[in-house]
């Protein structure tokens, strides 16, 4: 079996065996899952892009200044904000999480409380180009801040929203119209879950093609990026 292994022949070898080789040369194995040609991570990516991509359109055709991939350390703790919005006639902050896959809701919440309590000590966003930044820190002007957790609208999701429903209607109780209309109107502090359309091409398992690929991937984003201000759902 060793001898097999250092040539290189593990095509009969079960990934229990390659582990208990590796445990007990104090390595570890690591596998590269590649899907249809392209690595999968590079796959996950571009849809979280794209999801990105709707969900700042979906913003800014409601009024809000958008930033994206906020990258912040203070004090040990380190992340990105996936999308920060800022609505400057009602000062209001808005601190949005976009997960693809809603898999581990309690990290997932945990994770977003500490983007919301950090975001406006990392944002250093002027509401003009003549102020000084300093003067301009959400932190001195935001009156309300708020929290948006955005996720595919698939079959998927919804299923994963229903079974971690005492959770998730505690954290994020608007839905639906409620939170849509409040992104129209914000007014005062918010929590809402709200589900996006995604091009069939770029929704993963749910799509009913069932081929997608990392080049419609792209050119999905692309037409997501003009097309996605109304599809969405709650």
């Amino acid at each position: 079996m060793i001898s097999r292994l250092e040539s290189g022949h593990i095509d009969e070898v079960t990934v229990a065996t390659l582990r208990a080789v590796a445990k007990a040369l104090e390595a570890r194995i690591e596998v590269d899952l590649r899907w249809r040609g392209g690595a999968l991570d590079r796959l996950l990516d571009e849809r979280h892009a794209a999801l990105v991509g709707a969900t700042v359109s979906m913003l800014a055709h409601r009024g809000w200044r958008t930033q994206i991939e906020v990258s912040y350390s203070h004090f040990g703790e380190r992340g990105s904000i996936d999308v920060v919005g800022w609505h400057v006639e009602s000062h209001t902050l808005l601190v949005v999480e976009v997960k693809t896959e809603l898999i581990a809701v309690e990290a997932t919440l945990r994770k977003l409380d500490e983007k919301v309590r950090l975001a406006p000590v990392v944002l250093p966003w002027p509401d003009t180009h003549s102020a000084p930044v300093t003067d301009q820190r959400p932190s001195r002007r935001a009156r309300s801040i708020a929290r948006l957790l955005v996720l595919p609208a698939t079959t998927t999701s919804r299923r994963r929203v229903a079974r971690h429903a005492p959770v998730l209607d505690s954290a994020f109780p608007m839905r639906g119209e409620a939170i849509r209309g409040w992104l129209r109107r914000p007014n005062g502090t918010a929590a809402g879950l709200i589900l996006i359309e995604m091009a069939p091409d770029i929704r993963g398992a749910d799509a009913r093609s069932g081929s997608t690929t990392p080049h419609r991937v792209r050119s999905a984003a692309t037409r997501l990026a003009s097309g996605a201000n109304d599809r969405v759902g709650g």
